[in-house]
């Protein structure tokens, strides 16, 4: 399994006008309903799932291309789009409260006559991609908006929103089921960033595999283990012991306050055998992910992952040398087919002009 991509954005404050609103519905239902009816459920999915399409649509239907608002206002347009009209596809979840209805929220997969065993696979997955990038990714993202997408084959997406408190930029992250292999090994195919962080613990980049290994090892070993190994840590110099045990310095070590020790005593008395059993287990946030990967650092010699898994920024021309890498022949594709149904929408001329005018602005970044 695939991320495709994560996007950071200014914070924006306040709400949509109810006018806007309604506008963004009216076109919205239009281009959905053109998109789904020409390419089909999976396709308009692979289209959600994609930062660059996501942010067009936001600003095609009339809102702030550069603003995290989008996500927000976008989804929460769409799960009424698709909760009035028949198309194929079910939204649950949205920002804050709404975010925590998720899993009640999906029980209306019903509607798709799915069966019990198979909502529950949904709720998994939406609980596990939200956990996955609020612990497995540290670069201080808090989670505030999750929306999970479902078509009626059992294809999904999700969208989901972090806030950063300390520099007020909001990171949004994409999924897509048939892009998803491994929920802990490498998961993204590229990120998207305004903002590219330091020293940022990756526990699902590829060169922390050894360290998930010993994650698990170290668990397995019991809580003694642990703590003998955090105490002899913090209660000497660090490099003096690193020294000792042939290992080089951690990149940046902070050791939590706040460990889950009886949630890792019932992990030990469930013997996993996979590192995705430990992020999987109730009770295990941040601090418990960060604690195993300092420890199984230190112990083991195995290093995790510091780097900010962000490749590329979001800017078009790009932002502190690295270029955003738009497909020109993706980019005239993504412009074609939101001019297409906007000129066959059923909606005034009015409203189809104004639209047109803002595709017109993305033409000329």
């Amino acid at each position: 399994m695939k991320r495709t991509f994560t996007t950071d954005l200014p914070l924006h404050e306040g709400r949509a006008p109810y006018w806007l609103i309604k506008l963004m519905k009216e076109l919205g239902k239009e281009v959905c309903s053109i998109i789904i009816k020409e390419y089909g459920t999976e396709e308009f999915l692979r289209r959600i799932s994609d930062t660059f399409w996501f942010q067009s649509f936001g600003c095609v239907l009339g809102y702030d291309w550069h603003s995290s608002g989008v996500t927000t206002v976008l989804t929460g347009v769409l799960k009424e789009v698709f909760k009035e009209n028949d198309l194929g596809i079910f939204v649950a979840g949205g920002k804050g409260k709404k975010s925590r209805e998720t899993l009640e929220e999906l029980n209306g997969l019903r509607k798709f006559n799915f069966d019990e065993e198979r909502i529950s696979k949904y709720k998994y997955i939406s609980r596990i991609v939200a956990k996955i990038d609020n612990s497995l990714i540290q670069a201080g993202y808090q989670l505030y908006h999750h929306t999970i997408f479902i078509d009626y084959k059992g294809k999904w997406a999700v969208v989901q929103q972090g806030m950063n408190l300390q520099d007020l930029t909001a990171r949004r992250y994409h999924w897509l089921d048939e892009n998803v292999k491994d929920f802990v090994n490498e998961p993204h195919t590229s990120i998207v960033s305004d903002v590219v962080k330091e020293k940022v613990l990756n526990m699902v980049a590829k060169e922390s595999e050894e360290n998930r290994k010993a994650c698990v090892d170290l668990v397995n070993e019991g809580i003694n283990k642990i703590q003998r190994s955090i105490k002899e840590c913090v209660s000497g110099p660090l490099d003096k012991w690193l020294e000792s045990h042939g290992q080089n310095k951690i990149p940046h070590y902070m050791m939590p306050r706040e460990i889950n020790w009886k949630a890792l005593k019932e992990i030990y008395e469930k013997k996993p055998k996979k590192y995705i059993e430990i992020v999987e287990f109730y009770g295990v946030g941040p601090s418990t992910i960060r604690a195993l990967a300092l420890v199984s650092e230190i112990v083991f010699g195995t290093p995790a992952s510091w780097r900010d898994p962000v490749k590329y920024t979001f800017a078009h021309g790009g932002k502190d040398g690295v270029p955003y890498p738009v497909n020109k022949r993706t980019y005239r594709k993504t412009i074609e087919i939101f001019r297409d149904a906007i000129q066959r929408a059923n909606i005034g001329d009015n409203q189809k002009l104004l639209a047109l005018k803002r595709l017109a602005l993305l033409e000329i970044y």
